[in-house]
């Protein structure tokens, strides 16, 4: 009979420590996860304040962490609760283990493999950027202000895409690195673009093309530079500049004429009458101005016409032409040089009245 009690008596603590045990269990884990059998009033104490200089520093990390300077990869998820009694006892199954450090690196290798951190946010398809990135214990990638979003609206800890439950999250910066290297190269690519036209641009200023269309302009710029240089070296007011030219280009038109005076002598009455007598055999009667008959008292009677023609004065030129003498005093008007030429030649001659 001592030994049944005894047998009874210990089924009954069993049956008494496993109820505690799993009343202690559904009370940590579902119904009051901060209370505590040991100090039920925990929960209502005040947690002493703590130091603020500790407070600014984790304040600081915080925000490095969000700014995407710190590139220190970590896990967001707190440290698993203790085992309850009824863990310990093996009445319930224990939480799952946290990932270590080379399973976090296998799963973040199936991820580099899938390529999700080069494509969108499977939640808000945005770039990542350098906005901050979380990764999955199921190896997918999203945002963590999407993720969190995510669960506050769906109420659970579920992946977005393969639907796990109960998933840890780890900081990552891999899209971060990514997009700094995406810029990094677009800014090289600029900076090459424009050596690249600023070379060719001074390569085309001091090579000549092939092409006939863009050598003149090649010429043409190089001509325009040497006058600007040489404006620019001999004078700095252009009025003046230009006024000396045209005093300069004045007193070389009157060299020439004085030469040209020089050259061509006044003829003589013999050099007149040779003149004279090649017109009447040249046998020319019209004056080349006007188109009309030329007339004087000592040409041949046959090429004159009416009386009004014969009062009408003609002149030979020293080039042996004739013209009327209203018709050559209208041309020296009309001429710009000063000292007009022959009409027909194009020399300068002396004129004589017949």
């Amino acid at each position: 009979s001592f030994v049944l009690f005894i047998f009874k008596s210990n089924t009954s603590n069993k049956l008494v420590i496993t109820a505690v045990a799993f009343q202690d269990h559904l009370t940590k884990t579902l119904l009051y996860p901060n209370f505590s059998f040991s100090d039920p009033l925990l929960q209502c104490r005040r947690k002493p304040p703590r130091n603020p200089h500790a407070r600014g520093r984790l304040e600081g990390k915080r925000l490095q962490r969000q700014d995407g300077c710190d590139e220190t990869e970590y896990v967001v998820d707190p440290a698993p609760p203790p085992l309850t009694l009824a863990q310990k006892m093996g009445l319930v199954a224990p939480s799952s283990e946290r990932l270590t450090e080379n399973e976090w690196m296998q799963v973040k290798a199936r991820s580099v493999q899938q390529g999700d951190s080069a494509h969108p946010c499977a939640i808000c398809r945005e770039e990542f950027c350098l906005q901050p990135q979380v990764l999955l214990s199921c190896s997918h990638v999203f945002h963590r202000a999407c993720l969190q979003a995510f669960e506050r609206f769906s109420g659970r800890k579920c992946c977005p895409m393969c639907r796990r439950e109960q998933y840890e999250t780890r900081v990552i910066h891999d899209a971060a690195r990514l997009f700094k290297n995406q810029c990094a190269t677009r800014i090289q690519a600029y900076w090459r673009g424009c050596v690249t036209r600023k070379w060719y641009r001074q390569m085309r200023k001091t090579i000549c093309p092939k092409d006939k269309h863009l050598q003149r302009k090649f010429f043409e710029a190089k001509l325009q530079e040497l006058n600007d240089s040489f404006v620019r070296y001999c004078h700095t007011d252009t009025d003046a500049f230009l006024s000396d030219i045209d005093r300069s280009l004045s007193s070389s038109r009157r060299v020439f004429e004085q030469l040209e005076r020089k050259r061509i002598s006044e003829p003589q009455e013999s050099d007149w009458d040779r003149i004279q007598s090649q017109v009447i055999q040249r046998g020319v009667w019209d004056c080349s101005i006007c188109l009309t008959a030329l007339c004087s008292w000592n040409l041949p009677m046959e090429a004159g016409g009416s009386d009004q023609h014969h009062r009408r004065h003609s002149v030979l030129l020293s080039c042996s032409h004739l013209f009327h003498q209203l018709c050559l005093e209208a041309f020296e008007a009309f001429s710009a040089d000063r000292r007009p030429s022959c009409p027909l030649c194009r020399s300068v001659y002396h004129k004589k009245l017949i």
